[in-house]
């Protein structure tokens, strides 16, 4: 069964940093995409990365995050990490991990990954 945790989220000031970890016992890397998105409050949820999943599959990120965040994966843990560097008071959400097979044209649309993990919030203070 699959089952999408997350954990590591919190208050920060700005320029702060945080990482979020993505429990995902019973996904196999090599069975699904697994991905970070992020819901602020009356905002559509937006991707943030995801890792394919083939073997050694890469890493696509999304262009706002870029050079701030990264996304590694931790075989030995069953884990998707998310490292967020300077933060700014606009990254405030509910991070989510998500895994599915998403097409090429869904890989950024929270339509494309069928499981979703519960949540954990993200709050920047300028």
């Amino acid at each position: 069964q699959v089952r999408l945790v997350e954990s590591g989220g919190g208050s920060v000031q700005a320029g702060n940093s945080l990482r979020l970890s993505c429990d995902t016992s019973g996904v196999t890397f090599m069975s699904y995409s697994i991905a970070w998105f992020r819901q602020a409050p009356g905002l559509e949820r937006e991707f943030i990365g995801r890792i394919r999943e083939i073997v050694g599959g890469p890493l696509e990120y999304a262009d706002s995050v870029k050079g701030r965040f990264t996304i590694s994966r931790d075989y030995a843990k069953n884990t998707l990490d998310l490292q967020m560097n300077s933060l700014k008071p606009e990254d405030t959400a509910v991070y989510y991990c998500a895994a599915g097979r998403p097409l090429d044209s869904t890989v950024a649309l929270a339509s494309g990954y069928r499981y979703w993990g519960q949540g954990t919030q993200v709050t920047v203070s300028a």
